[in-house]
């Protein structure tokens, strides 16, 4: 999972004392996160990330799948919905990307993140 990997890859860079090491951990650290709701096998969630692939380096992504037993409460909520988008933990969007509300969203959290340097 992408998460995991960047989350240990942000572990290893707060602790360098290299130049690039701390670049990469405040560029990630403020990246605003997707949260993807799935399930396997979901044809629409995988159409959906291919629509966002081209802004992936704008955002971290993170799929939670609903069908493990510590997500029940997601899966009850979701199970008819997926795919469902959170952004930055507040819900953006189901059932397809809504390319344009998505951009939306995200250059606000862009912007607020460059006011806030």
């Amino acid at each position: 999972m992408v998460l995991c990997f960047l989350s240990r890859t942000l572990q290893l860079a707060r602790h360098s004392s290299s130049p690039l090491g701390r670049q990469l951990c405040s560029a990630s650290a403020n990246k605003p996160v997707l949260t993807l709701f799935t399930k396997k096998p979901c044809p629409l969630c995988d159409e959906a990330k291919e629509v966002l692939e081209p802004h992936k380096r704008r955002f971290i992504l993170q799929e939670v799948d609903i069908t493990l037993p510590e997500n029940s409460a997601w899966y009850d909520k979701y199970k008819f919905d997926i795919p469902v988008f959170h952004l930055n933990g507040k819900f953006l969007m189901k059932h397809q990307v809504d390319i344009q509300k998505f951009e939306d969203e995200l250059t606000k959290l862009e912007l607020q993140n460059y006011g806030n340097q």
